[in-house]
C-alpha cells in the first residue's frame, strides 16, 4: 500500500502556488504530480516519497482488456492512446492510500463501469507495482520553460516534476546530467539522472478537460522541437521532496 501524502488535486489549468526556496540559481520545484491509475487524469501533491521506482503510488493500477470471445486479445494493457476518455477520468490517492476513480475504490464496481464506459468495452483493473508499468523510465521531468515555450497546458504532457526558474529550453541540454532536488549544502535531498528527452505520442493531442483533440500541436512538437518534450529520468537517490524544495544541476 502506497504512504498517503495528502494529495492537492487541481482540475484547472490554474497553478496551485506554494512557497518557494529556489537554489543558488534560482530552480526549484513548482509541480508535483501523480497518476494513481495509468492513463487516467492526475493529482498534484504538495510532497511526494520518491524511491528508486519513481513517485510512491504512481501508475499502480491499469486498465486491462477483457475480450470475451476474443481470447488472444484478453488482458492487453489498454490506454488513452487508445482510449482518450480515459483521460476524462480523475485518478486520485484515498485517505487510506489507494488509489481512487471518480472517488469510488478502484476495485468497486462502480469504478469497473466508469471504465468499461470510457473504453468502449469489457475491462479489469488491475493492481500491479512492478517496474514494467511505466511506459520507459520511472519519472518524468519539466520545466517551466519548455512549458512557456511549447505554450499549452502542462497536464497534456503529464509530468511528475514541473521545476521551475528555468530559461526558455534550457532542459534540452540536460541530457545525462544529473539533479539534486532538495537537500542543502550540496548534501541530501533526492539525486536523479535526465537519461533522454522524452518522445511525445498522441496523448498530448487531447485537452485535459474537454478531451478535444488537436492533432496539429504533436505535428508541431514534431517539427520545432523533434518530437520531444520533457526528461524521462531514474533515480538515483531516493527521498522526500516537496513543492518549493531547490533544484541544482550538479554535472
Amino acid at each position: 500500500m502506497v504512504r498517503t501524502l495528502v494529495p492537492s488535486v487541481t482540475t484547472s489549468t490554474t497553478l496551485t502556488t506554494f512557497p518557494v526556496t529556489p537554489g543558488p540559481t534560482g530552480l526549484h520545484v513548482a509541480e508535483l504530480w501523480r497518476y494513481p491509475v495509468k492513463s487516467l487524469r492526475g493529482e498534484q501533491l504538495t510532497e511526494a516519497e520518491v524511491g528508486l521506482e519513481g513517485v510512491a503510488g504512481d501508475r499502480i493500477v491499469h486498465v486491462r482488456s477483457r475480450a470475451g470471445r476474443l481470447p488472444e486479445l484478453d488482458g492487453q494493457l489498454v490506454t488513452s492512446r487508445a482510449r482518450p476518455r480515459l483521460l476524462g477520468l480523475a485518478g486520485t490517492t484515498g485517505p487510506a492510500g489507494a488509489p481512487l476513480i471518480d472517488g469510488h475504490a478502484w476495485d468497486s464496481q462502480e469504478a469497473l463501469a466508469l471504465v468499461e464506459a470510457a473504453v468502449g468495452g469489457g475491462a479489469r483493473l488491475v493492481a500491479y507495482e512492478g517496474p514494467e508499468r511505466f511506459d520507459i523510465l520511472p519519472l518524468s521531468v519539466l520545466t517551466d520553460g519548455a512549458i512557456a515555450a511549447l505554450g499549452v497546458d502542462r497536464r497534456r504532457l503529464r509530468p511528475n516534476i514541473v521545476i521551475g526558474g528555468v530559461e526558455g529550453l534550457a532542459e534540452r541540454g540536460w541530457e545525462g546530467r544529473r539533479l539534486r532536488i532538495g537537500g542543502s549544502g550540496g548534501r541530501g535531498g533526492v539525486v536523479v539522472e535526465t537519461v533522454r528527452l522524452r518522445g511525445r505520442c498522441v496523448m498530448t493531442t487531447f485537452d485535459p478537460d474537454t478531451l478535444e483533440q488537436d492533432r496539429g500541436l504533436l505535428r508541431r512538437i514534431v517539427e520545432e522541437f523533434e518530437g520531444t518534450m520533457s526528461l524521462d529520468t531514474a533515480v538515483l537517490a531516493p527521498g522526500l521532496i516537496r513543492v518549493g524544495d531547490p533544484v541544482e544541476l550538479l554535472d
